[in-house]
């Protein structure tokens, strides 16, 4: 008598698989942060070649796409399958703070890595007093102190 475990979980999954037909567009796990200056995104695409991942960037939309064939040859007889195969898509929207021109992509150990940096302008920077501001009336008036320490009072216009 041979033990089979069952797994309803898994019945399930196997299911939902065989009825998306293959080769239908699947999502690629991601994990997204910011470090410093640039954004770091990492995608998870186990088995995949670095042949078949392509990272397109048109304006600002970052579009990923991999894929995972079978490892079966002719005559091979398949005991179990429960492995997902086709094409991987994933599509990431940039805001205007980020460097679309700067991205950088790497693979390894089945995990893809965007790198995206911030726009110079959208870097926090500090500003230094007495920038020489004018008032909205274009004359350059400043507030000044009494000798109390308290402001004297200016107009309102």
């Amino acid at each position: 008598m041979a033990l089979m475990r069952f797994d309803p979980f898994r019945e399930l999954d196997r299911l939902a698989e065989q009825a998306m037909p293959r080769g239908a567009a699947r999502g690629l796990p991601m994990e997204a942060l910011r470090r410093g200056d640039e954004f770091d995104v990492f995608l998870d695409i186990p088995g995949v070649k670095d042949d078949d991942v392509d990272v397109m960037v048109e304006n600002n939309v970052v579009s990923i796409r991999a894929r995972r064939m079978p490892q079966r040859r002719e005559g091979d007889e398949v005991i179990v399958d429960e492995r997902v195969y086709g094409e991987f898509t994933r599509q990431l929207f940039l805001g205007e703070n980020l460097d679309p021109g700067g991205l950088a992509a790497d693979v390894a150990d089945g995990v893809l890595t965007l790198r995206i940096p911030v726009r110079e302008a959208s870097k926090p920077r500090r500003i230094q007093l007495g920038s020489g501001a004018a008032s909205e009336s274009g004359g350059t008036e400043t507030a000044s102190a009494s000798a109390s320490g308290q402001p004297d009072a200016a107009p309102i216009a």
